[in-house]
């Protein structure tokens, strides 16, 4: 990325605080994991500081560690460390005169928010009532939205004028889980975040962190782990999502452009729909069931269809043990979008549709990798293991955190982690992951905020980019059993609650300053006083120092520097939306920290 030096004159953009700090994560910390405060200050001199008990009597006290300035944040950077006291309690940090809130030092210190933001998927689905008694309480209620979703194509033209002939069935999606603020449910998106819960289980399988029982969930109590209740819910929607066998549809091939497109026959049996979302878009706020514009499926994509074959493969892998006759549902399905995708290598996700997202990608390469991987790591077959090493992917060195859009990390996680997977496979692909945290740890000690991203641009969902980074360092904990690893992984869960330039704790519910007007069509207490505000444990996109596409963050442009970029307001979608793929990786962080370095 192109590094972006801003002079350090106005410490704040439009809407943020000016408070210089102790910023620190504002729910506190592990007794055996790192603990840092950051401070702005003009002097460069060594600042005292002073570790606080509920008393009010000095524990641990000490000098800042002074950094300089920082273009990400636009401050002037001291640093407090005192990650040698360890002592169950709950403190206040002061220094030089600036007192923090209170906050913890307590192992059980992230407990809370694993369960919260796992629950935020319960009140996510579709297709059901959302009940009090699992959702926290009667503002979180809801009518049950898009039940019997039973439905079919799309017909007529888009706004690029490509002239769609529909499909000649329909096809029941009922269920699944809303995407974000809005109430599409698309396969690309909901893949990403079922991929990462389904891991979270697969990696935890000896200790995991949802038990029968452990979760708010109306399945509690049916001897299956939580997570996998949770995750079986949306799993089944991308089930449904597939095109008949034997079905012929005209769908474009090959890069086309905007549009309008040209259009071929051919064999779709086994692909996946993009998505099934609504004609036009709906207003803010409105309820799952006051939504009444039509629903409609999108046409099949070859990204969709890889990330079917993915999920579905690793969804076979951890049932096996679990409920045979699903495992083997998910397996024929897999197989079925794989080959489909051999098939129909170039179908790109049209992109021309109101009343949804677009979730376009026009590199499918690493889609390929990904599905061949947990193919591979499912079956074992030799075939498998051809195709995944003939794949350039399969020596490349990593380069990026997970997302929806780049989904390589995946695929070499499940290789590093699987069961069965052979020793030679595993040992590479667990050095390609401790390369990639290798290269976090370097940016988190670059970084004026200590944390492992040392870049000024700030992209739309950053903080899910971030705590995609910290899974790669916990996973390089685990491997190497170094310590290093697991404190930059705090570092990123530290910014996300608190520790930042804003002072802002982007989890709903969490902090003394937590995040309070995502975008969000029933969360939306902003627009409508009789609509909630959002649930504990959902997760705001963050700073976003590259787009100001509504008008709510416009006056930011040019005004705000990278960490900076962010409002807390619910029209701002490109800054506060939620997302299924952000909350996710909160959901595995959480729930990696709620329990020791593991062996």
């Amino acid at each position: 990325m192109k590094r972006i030096v801003l002079p350090l004159l106005a410490l704040a953009g439009i809407g943020a605080s000016d408070a210089p700090g102790p910023h620190l994560n504002q729910i506190g910390f592990r007794p055996d994991t790192a603990k840092r405060a950051i401070i702005a200050a003009s002097g460069s001199t060594p600042l005292p500081w002073q570790l606080l008990d509920e008393a009010g009597r000095v524990v641990a006290e000490g000098r800042t560690t002074y950094f300089g300035p920082d273009a990400a944040s636009g401050d002037k950077v001291h640093r407090i460390d005192f990650a040698s006291y360890t002592k169950a309690g709950t403190y206040r940090l002061r220094i030089d005169g600036h007192v923090s809130h209170p906050f913890a030092i307590d192992a059980g210190v992230y407990r809370p928010l694993a369960r919260a933001s796992l629950n935020f998927f319960y009140q996510q689905r579709a297709g059901v009532p959302i009940d009090a008694r699992f959702a926290g309480g009667s503002q979180w209620a809801r009518a049950a939205g898009h039940v019997k979703e039973v439905v079919t194509c799309f017909k007529g033209a888009d706004l690029a004028g490509t002239n769609w002939p529909g499909c000649p069935y329909t096809l029941d999606v009922t269920g699944g889980w809303y995407d974000a603020g809005d109430q599409g449910k698309y396969v690309v998106n909901g893949s990403i975040a079922l991929w990462m819960l389904q891991n979270l289980y697969e990696v935890d399988a000896g200790s995991p962190p949802f038990p029968d029982g452990a979760a708010a969930l109306p399945e509690a109590g049916n001897g299956i782990d939580d997570l996998l209740d949770e995750t079986r819910w949306e799993m089944r929607f991308l089930l449904a999502m597939q095109v008949p066998d034997g079905q012929e549809l005209a769908l474009p091939g090959g890069r086309q452009g905007r549009g309008p497109y040209t259009l071929t026959d051919i064999d779709a049996g086994g692909m996946a729909h993009h998505k099934i979302a609504d004609r036009n878009w709906t207003k803010l706020p409105t309820a799952p069931s006051d939504d009444r514009e039509e629903r409609l499926l999108y046409p099949p994509s070859t990204a969709a269809t890889l990330n079917l074959a993915a999920t579905a493969a690793q969804c076979a892998r951890i049932w096996r043990g679990v409920d045979k006759g699903f495992a083997k549902r998910c397996l024929v399905a897999a197989g079925k979008a794989y080959q489909a995708a051999l098939r129909n290598p170039d179908v790109y996700a049209a992109q021309a549709f109101n009343g949804s997202g677009g979730y376009g990608d026009n590199d499918l390469g690493d889609e390929l990798y990904w599905a061949t991987a947990e193919l591979y790591a499912t079956t074992g077959m030799p075939e498998l293991a051809e195709a995944l090493h003939r794949n350039p992917l399969h020596t490349a060195a990593l380069t990026a955190e997970p997302s929806w859009g780049g989904t390589a990390a995946l695929g070499t996680i499940s290789l590093a982690t699987a069961t069965g997977v052979p020793p030679s496979e595993r040992a590479a692909a667990r050095a390609k992951l401790i390369a990639l945290a290798d290269r976090f740890l370097e940016e988190d000690i670059r970084s004026g905020y200590h944390i492992p991203y040392a870049s000024t641009a700030y992209q739309w969902g950053s903080n899910s980019g971030l705590l995609g980074r910290a899974m790669i360092l916990a996973l390089a904990a685990r491997f190497t059993r170094e310590r290093r690893y697991r404190d930059a992984e705090v570092d990123a869960m530290d910014y996300v609650l608190g520790r930042n330039p804003l002072d802002q704790s982007y989890v709903s519910g969490f902090g003394w300053k937590p995040m309070r007007n995502p975008h969000h069509r029933f969360w939306a207490h902003q627009f409508d006083a009789k609509t909630p505000g959002p649930p504990p444990g959902v997760l705001s996109g963050g700073a976003n120092s590259t787009s100001f596409p509504e008008p709510a963050s416009a006056p930011m442009k040019g005004h705000c520097v990278g960490q900076r970029c962010w409002i807390d307001d619910a029209r701002a979608y490109a800054h506060n939306e939620v997302a299924i793929n952000w909350n996710a990786p909160l959901v595995w962080v959480a729930s990696d920290l709620a329990m020791p370095p593991r062996p």
